[in-house]
């Protein structure tokens, strides 16, 4: 009994221990974030935010639309080319500007300084298609560039001409200022993102490879500021993609001999193949907390209220308990593992035909510290069947991309020009689910950051590719603000 009073005494006051600690943790830990500065970009009047939104809608009636059945629309896109000319004739007489696979360009903006390291703004000129069951949904015609209750109405504002034309807009109002650049600043418009990038932002990312361009940042398309979707946060929080996923699809093929369905086999193909499926998905990837997902919670656990708080400052602790109340989530469990998503699968041609081939695909998005090869040999060993043949499409497959540096003077670049324009955001690294253009230039990039200016809530994500994409008139003149802020930042780095 003495022995028994002993150990549980002990373990009392090794749980006290534990829970003091983290309290004291908590209690000391302090806010990451940098100071809101304040910003050297004056707010616009209200007419100019008018006349940004309607240079913006310009833009959005023409249909440069990037389809997977179709040649790309190269007199839309040459008609956007003239328009942007004409647009912004600042920017065209002080950049140098080429066209790169026919259809994408390529600023440059020369530095003063020779050694200063140049950096890279990335955005793409094309849009996805409108469905055509869907128009009528549309509160404006998707192509009509409406001004109208406050917001810019039509596809492309959130992807990604807005980006195109504020980062534009920001260069204009420099060259127009008399600011000369200390480094050399490109500007990439890739014409074909939404058909994976090849003939635009591989062929730019190749040709200045080819030069021997070192850029110091990329700043792409990516994550948004996030408002009322970080639980426990009471501000948004502008997220900054250090890394995407990678992907591999994987085709599951099983061939049997055939013949009349009066006389089967104890499993057919199809049964054969569905139960290989059910396998792979019964036995998803582990998660794990580990950069750049991890380093959100270090950027914005001291900022957070509750009990939030508490376990993302001592996730020494924690972590087990933070891994499992993430993982019960599709959208936060995405974050941590690599995702398993069965999408086709077709066998038979008859009901009284037994098939002689069935075949299904399984796409998973993979994690950074993952392979495409590791999700491969792992699903081969799941399966474990010799009827079963698995193999990874060769035009579905890419590697994660390297994780980029929240320490690098770049990021605090970044970080410094969002709480300056939006002092009330918080601003913290994570991890891209998708893919975008800036994954080409790994190469040539020390850093690779993937964040739009934009404010958007849960509500607002299902009009990126979707119906009655718009953005606030007000939104979209913080996004040209802050890349003006950003420009001015960037140029006093080393």
């Amino acid at each position: 009994m003495r022995l028994g009073k002993k150990i549980l005494r002990g373990l009392a006051l090794l749980v006290f221990g534990l829970i003091f600690a983290a309290g004291v943790k908590t209690a000391t830990t302090s806010s990451r974030q940098l100071p809101s500065p304040p910003s050297e970009v004056p707010e616009f009047t209200t007419d100019a935010e008018v006349q940004l939104a309607e240079r913006l809608a310009g833009a959005l009636r023409l249909q440069t639309v990037s389809r997977e059945d179709r040649p790309v629309a190269a007199a839309e896109l040459r008609a956007l080319h003239a328009y942007l000319r004409a647009t912004f004739p600042a920017v065209h007489g002080a950049l140098q500007v080429e066209t790169v696979g026919e259809l994408s360009l390529l600023y440059t903006w020369p530095g003063q300084e020779a050694t200063a390291r140049p950096y890279l703004l990335l955005a793409h000129q094309d849009v996805v298609p409108v469905e055509a069951a869907s128009e009528s949904k549309w509160t404006h015609p998707p192509f009509a560039g409406t001004v109208e209750g406050g917001f810019i109405w039509g596809r492309g504002t959130l992807d990604d001409k807005g980006s195109v034309l504020a980062i534009l807009e920001a260069v204009e109002s420099l060259v127009r200022a008399g600011f000369k650049p200390r480094r050399t600043l490109y500007l990439a418009f890739g014409h074909d993102e939404e058909l994976s990038g090849l003939r635009g932002a591989q062929q730019i990312a190749a040709q200045l490879k080819e030069r021997g361009v070192r850029l110091d940042f990329v700043l792409d398309e990516g994550m948004v500021i996030a408002d009322g979707m970080v639980p426990g946060a009471r501000q948004p929080v502008a997220l900054i993609g250090l890394a995407e996923k990678g992907y591999v699809s994987l085709a599951l093929t099983v061939s049997a001999p055939g013949g009349h369905s009066s006389l089967p086999p104890p499993h057919t193909a199809v049964g054969v193949l569905s139960r290989a499926v059910r396998r792979v998905e019964d036995h998803p990837f582990p998660t794990d907390l580990r950069p750049p997902a991890s380093e959100l919670f270090d950027y914005i656990g001291p900022d957070l209220g509750g009990p939030l708080r508490f376990v993302f400052t001592n996730l020494w602790l924690l972590r087990p308990v933070l891994l499992w109340q993430l993982g019960q989530q599709p959208t936060s469990a995405a974050m941590l593992r690599t995702t398993t998503a069965a999408t086709v699968i077709a066998g038979g041609a008859k009901d009284n035909v037994l098939p002689q081939q069935a075949r299904a695909v399984i796409n998973f998005r993979v994690l950074p510290g993952d392979s495409t090869a590791q999700v491969t040999q792992r699903v081969r060993r799941l399966i474990a069947d010799p009827q079963v043949d698995v193999q990874p499409i060769a035009a579905s497959q890419a590697e994660p991309t390297p994780v980029s540096s929240a320490n690098s003077t770049s990021f605090r670049a970044l970080t410094g020009a969002i709480r300056a324009v939006f002092p009330q955001a918080l601003a913290g690294p994570t991890l891209m689910l998708g893919q975008s253009d800036s994954r080409y230039f790994a190469a040539v990039a020390t850093n690779t950051y993937r964040f739009m200016p934009v404010t958007l809530r849960a509500a607002d994500l299902e009009r990126i590719h979707g119906t009655d994409e718009r953005i606030g008139v007000q939104a979209y003149a913080e996004a040209v603000r802050f890349y003006q802020q950003l420009l001015r930042s960037c140029d006093r780095e080393p």
